[in-house]
């Protein structure tokens, strides 16, 4: 059996850059060249260490929404970002009625019983 390997600056400065840029926990592992059993060990006896982690974790999506952010003085990205977050009001969907906003009914476009065989007059 290996020994542990020891947590070193270098080792967590390099998960967290890892985890900053949205590697999933494997790949932060072998990023930093330390085995997934060593990386849960650490994060179990060091509770910063686990709570920096995480919110590293949602770094890349901050960066993104914030990116959405900068990007909403384009006219047509303000409006993809209000069909997304104020549906009611700016969404692309559309809703079908009838005449005066009745319901739609739908209708055969033809009676299939005259087409189909009857299976009544099969014979086994």
């Amino acid at each position: 059996m290996s020994r542990p390997t020891k947590k070193t600056e270098e080792l967590v400065g390099k998960l967290e850059y890892a985890f900053s840029i949205g590697s999933s926990v494997n790949e932060a592992c072998y990023y930093a060249n330390i085995h997934r059993d060593t990386y849960y060990e650490w994060i179990k006896n060091d509770t910063k260490l686990s709570d920096r982690f995480e919110a590293l974790k949602e770094r890349p999506v901050f960066v993104a929404r914030e990116s959405v952010f900068k990007g909403l003085r384009n006219p047509e990205l303000a409006l993809k970002f209000l069909e997304r977050k104020k549906k009611d009001e700016f969404s692309l969907r559309q809703e079908l009625t009838a005449k005066d906003g009745d319901k739609l009914i739908p209708q055969p476009i033809m009676d299939l019983t005259d087409v189909l065989p009857n299976n009544s007059n099969q014979k086994n």
